[in-house]
């Protein structure tokens, strides 16, 4: 028996936005990110190497989609339209 193969698309990066000496101090601030922007995914970690808490984010990547489909159809637009620029000069 074979399972149907998911592919694993990657989001957009995570950047790290500040660094705590405990969980409390890092969820209050990361509960304050999440009242002020709804279009952010927002995670507390533990980083052991250093010993401390991070608070990372990132965009939604159902909305990072929707952002570069946008971009692409403006540039295929653009695209297009100097072309049909260039027939015409012809």
């Amino acid at each position: 028996m074979s399972e149907p193969s998911t592919e694993h698309k990657e989001g957009p990066p995570w950047e790290i936005l500040r660094r705590f000496s405990s969980f409390a101090e890092a969820n209050d601030f990361r509960n304050g990110l999440l009242v002020e922007a709804d279009d952010l995914q927002i995670k507390v970690k533990w980083a052991r190497l250093r010993d401390d808490f991070v608070v990372k984010a990132r965009t939604d990547p159902a909305i990072e989609a929707k952002r570069l489909e946008e971009e692409r159809r403006e540039l295929k637009k653009r695209r297009k339209k100097k072309l049909q620029k260039k027939r015409r000069k012809k």
